[in-house]
């Protein structure tokens, strides 16, 4: 089988562990007045990004069926018979040792504890059980995918700090909407996999709904930083005008029938959360200043 490592990098999600990654290292920056010492912001960032990326290439693993018949996916490395699983398991488990490995040695034991039960929460629960189980499958398995800001801040701190767990919080309360309007766009497919996903199990326009409720949780859970003083003015001011946009995509969504709709609200989410984020660290070193 002609392998390369193209493929593998593939079978990491590069994408989103790329996010992973940006959402960890704010953790850390926000964790501290100062500047994070250079080893942990190295050996951190390598080992939550390479535990995000093991944890990718079980998900990989777990869906290679279902990604064969469904188009956004059938060109993934397993169902395109570029990567076999046997070859796929090997990588995952030794980039998980290493990771892990260099969180537990390089930074501390209870960050490697942490990024190791959340990569088993994505990879094993969610991926194995709970995507096949229930329409709330994102619900629950997005607590997995809320951890990095956290495991982020226990990397310099060594501790999980309340403030950490408004991050989570952020990233929890994202997730949902964030991913239904993808499973809009995409529900015959999840059907045609027999994948419980929301607008395959109780329909489409009600899943619209759901991405607009969970959008208003998510703005007002956005305005904790500042309710609790972790942030100014100036994160304020960027929650509500990334909020509002996002509110507004939400709405368009439930109230149009646009078949764009989905993937744009999608795509917003995205910049929305690297902007919150953005919005966090600006404000953080503004104060500072």
């Amino acid at each position: 089988m002609n392998r390369t490592w193209r493929d593998y990098i593939a079978l990491c999600k590069p994408k989103v562990v790329a996010l992973i990654v940006f959402t960890a290292i704010i953790g850390m920056l926000l964790a501290t007045p100062g500047m994070v010492p250079l080893d942990v912001l190295v050996l951190g960032s390598l080992g939550i990004g390479g535990a995000s990326a093991a944890g990718a290439a079980i998900n990989h693993l777990a869906d290679r069926r279902i990604d064969a018949l469904m188009a956004r996916t059938s060109h993934r490395p397993l169902p395109s018979g570029k990567v076999d699983t046997v070859s796929a398991a090997i990588f995952a488990t030794v980039l998980c040792i290493v990771s892990v490995a260099i969180l537990a040695w390089g930074v501390n034991r209870l960050t490697a504890g942490l990024t190791f039960a959340s990569m088993v929460g994505y990879a094993v629960i969610y991926s194995l059980f709970l995507k096949r189980a229930t329409p709330q499958n994102i619900v629950i398995g997005g607590a997995a995918g809320a951890m990095p800001p956290v495991l982020g801040w226990s990397a310099v701190t060594g501790e999980v700090d309340p403030h950490a767990l408004l991050l989570f919080l952020i990233i929890f309360a994202w997730t949902p909407p964030h991913f239904w309007a993808l499973a809009i766009h995409r529900h015959r497919e999840y059907a045609d996999a027999d994948i419980p996903m929301l607008p395959v199990t109780h329909g489409v326009d009600f899943t619209r709904l759901h991405v607009l409720l969970y959008t208003v949780i998510l703005f007002v859970v956005s305005l904790l930083p500042f309710a609790t003083r972790m942030s100014g003015v100036i994160y304020l001011i960027g929650a509500t005008v990334l909020g509002a946009g996002f509110l507004a995509y939400a709405l368009a969504l439930y109230r149009r029938r646009d078949k764009r709709l989905p993937m744009r609200t999608f795509g917003y989410s995205i910049h929305y959360l690297l902007g919150i984020f953005g919005a966090l660290l600006l404000d953080h070193y503004a104060r500072l200043w």
